[in-house]
């Protein structure tokens, strides 16, 4: 079976085609692509009302809400932010009175006094409420709450027209665990002029007015905060408008940054970008293990390549430019430059190192297993690329170490869940691969039992996923099975393959177009399952795991029958 033009079997992708335009799109938008946040673009229509598109910020919070009344995903936990943040947004709206919420007020009254009213459920007294987690999100939820409860004030001007019912229902209370102690400390460092740790910077807006113009505060050169649109909102301040015209070149570049921000999706926000080196790493990191051909015109491989290499410091690298250095992004940039031909020394990971495992940055509140296993991936290669030279014995005891702490934390059920994805395909699909490859015999176990896992909740249609089946989950499944160190997969592994590389394919075509990297349908119909401040699908990385499934699909006889 070959990939090229008339002698694909009807319906195939051309994975070598796709792979080019992939790498095509990896070097036009260098900041990378990501789908508009229902958080972000609300803390957008609150602290920068100024900012053009306020219009269709406005449209677009009107219309991703639920019937329900919240936003995000329908897994309570899950909506709490993001309808925090909705709810807020409309509520400053209405009150500031501009031109664009007058356009729509009666609309926005009715989503407002609609989040309020889901609002209430959520955050009834007694009510044990699961919230994932996610970035900042014990200081994010008593920020949002504390808006929202001097909105409807009645000590203040009182709820806006249309919402008078909100008056005297008594104010939202946050959930167990998130008082809001840190908020006080972060805005009293901050007004005496002092450094906030840098991992909050993405996060900045919770500081409230102390974030504004924050002398401990310096924006990147492209002029974001954090790699944050709200983040760098709530530096530039309310006065946005007039600042960026003040000759201050920060503040200038600020606005510059906030309105190509807007400019991706003509008003809405992504939760974070540039997403730059994650973006890349993953990419080519997840087609080059697959095997899919990476040959493109120019010279665009070999500079998207040479840019992931710059961006290695001494710690390492970010996800973009305002993102702190982090171990599972430096691991995905080293894997894809080892696989790539460009091998760096993994040396640099060892700065994230515990007693007992790798933390994604130093302070982190909590444990995640995707990046153990990207980590485990970057040591792995390198020592298989190089042979590891005088701490060859080092890089071992570093492997063998991360696998078996990423084998004890497998569920009982064969998978793995992780703090930077909603589903655990996601977090199964990183680990297998890893251990199949580098964890040795003593991982084979934990290996096939995931298999197992995956073989058990495959769905009719041939889909996997946590709450309906998805292309991007389904992508994630199949890597597990087919991705394998010990011989060709089995008959059972091969044909939830071929049923799940079906379900991909007639996803795609259903779209209207034969070609995966062409058309945003997958991006736009699927529930978001990647962790941010809010739940986010990067479009271009989940775009690369379908076409790396295809390509181990379609190039295994086993698989494809022929």
């Amino acid at each position: 079976m070959t990939e090229h033009g008339s002698s694909l079997p009807a319906g195939f992708v051309d994975t070598g085609a796709a792979a080019r335009e992939l790498v095509a799109e990896l070097h036009a938008h260098p900041w990378g692509r990501s789908s508009p946040s229902v958080y972000e673009t609300g803390r957008l229509v609150s602290l920068a009302p100024w900012l053009d598109g306020q219009a269709e910020r406005l449209r677009f919070l009107i219309g991703t809400q639920r019937a329900d009344g919240g936003w995000g995903l329908p897994d309570d936990g899950y909506s709490l932010v993001p309808t925090l943040s909705a709810t807020e947004a409309l509520l400053s709206a209405l009150a500031a009175g501009d031109p664009a919420a007058n356009a729509r007020r009666a609309e926005l009254v009715k989503a407002a006094d609609h989040g309020l009213e889901r609002l209430s459920r959520l955050l009834a007294p007694g009510r044990d409420l699961d919230v994932p987690d996610m970035p900042a999100v014990e200081h994010i939820t008593p920020y949002l709450i504390a808006l929202i409860n001097a909105r409807l004030d009645g000590a203040g001007d009182g709820p806006p027209a249309g919402l008078e019912s909100w008056h005297d229902t008594g104010p939202l209370r946050a959930p167990a665990g998130m008082g809001g102690e840190l908020l006080p400390l972060v805005r009293d460092l901050l007004d005496r002029g002092e450094a906030v740790p840098p991992k909050l910077l993405h996060a900045l807006e919770i500081a409230g007015d102390a974030a504004r113009s924050a002398r401990s505060v310096r924006p990147e050169r492209s002029g974001t905060v954090g790699a944050s649109p709200a983040a760098t909102a709530a530096w530039l301040g309310p006065a946005g408008t007039a600042s960026g015209e003040s000759g201050d070149p920060e503040r200038a570049a600020a606005r510059r940054y906030l309105e190509a921000a807007v400019e991706q999706h003509g008003g809405p926000v992504p939760v974070a970008v540039p997403i730059t080196e994650f973006e890349r790493g993953w990419v080519l990191g997840w087609l080059a293990r697959a095997g899919v051909p990476l040959q493109s015109p120019g010279r665009a491989l070999d500079d998207l390549l040479d840019g992931l290499r710059t961006s290695l410091g001494e710690s390492g690298t970010g996800g973009g430019a305002g993102l702190p250095p982090d171990a599972d992004t430096s691991s995905g940039a080293l894997y894809a430059l080892s696989l790539l031909g460009r091998p760096h020394p993994p040396d640099l990971l060892w700065n994230y190192e515990t007693d007992t495992h790798f933390c994604t940055w130093q302070g982190e509140n909590g444990r995640s297993v995707t990046t153990n296993a990207h980590v485990l991936e970057a040591f792995g290669q390198y020592l298989e690329c190089t042979g590891g030279g005088e701490r060859a014995a080092r890089y071992a005891a570093t492997t063998a170490k991360v696998a078996l702490w990423l084998c004890e934390q497998q569920d009982r059920d064969g998978a793995w869940r992780d703090r930077w994805h909603a589903s655990p395909y996601y977090a199964t699909a990183c680990a297998v691969p890893a251990l199949a490859r580098f964890g040795g015999d003593r991982c084979a176990d934990a290996v096939e039992r995931a298999r197992r896992w995956v073989l058990e909740t495959q769905r009719p249609d041939g889909s996997w996923g946590r709450w309906d089946g998805t292309a991007e989950e389904t992508a994630y499944a199949v890597q597990i099975l087919l991705l394998r160190q010990d011989g060709p997969p089995g008959r059972d592994a091969s044909r939830a393959a071929a049923r799940g590389a079906v379900y991909l394919r007639t996803a795609i075509h259903r779209s209207g177009q034969n070609e995966l990297w062409m058309t945003n349908a997958i991006s736009t119909t699927e529930p978001y399952l990647w962790h941010d401040k809010d739940i986010y699908h990067p479009i271009t990385i989940v775009r690369a795991a379908i076409l790396a499934s295809l390509h181990l699909a379609q190039s295994r006889p086993q698989v494809t029958g022929a």
